[in-house]
């Protein structure tokens, strides 16, 4: 198993800087019964890099049951018309 990246390029924003990891499915979420029933352990496990400033706006931006549900991919994120403005703000801000 490779250690997890601590500097590098955030996986929404794309800024080199430290990292921190992002449960794409957050741990709050891991022992309710639909999500025990819907995906292996492997999968809630699952996560991407992100900047400080992307993870902590992501949690700002959607409470743990929308980011579990229906905000669980890279792509999602990036699609969701809060967070894809947010993520052009970080874009522009200095590591």
């Amino acid at each position: 198993m490779n250690p997890r990246p601590r500097h590098g390029p955030c996986s929404l924003c794309l800024r080199i800087t430290s990292l921190t990891f992002h449960h794409l499915i957050p741990r709050k979420l891991h022992k309710r019964r639909r999500y025990v029933r819907t995906y292996s352990k492997e999968q809630l496990n699952e996560g991407i890099m992100l900047c400080n400033r992307c993870h902590k706006g992501l949690h700002k931006l959607h409470d743990e049951t929308a980011l579990g549900s229906s905000l669980n991919t890279v792509q999602a994120l990036r699609e969701d018309p809060a967070i894809s403005r947010h993520i052009a703000w970080v874009a522009k801000q200095k590591s």
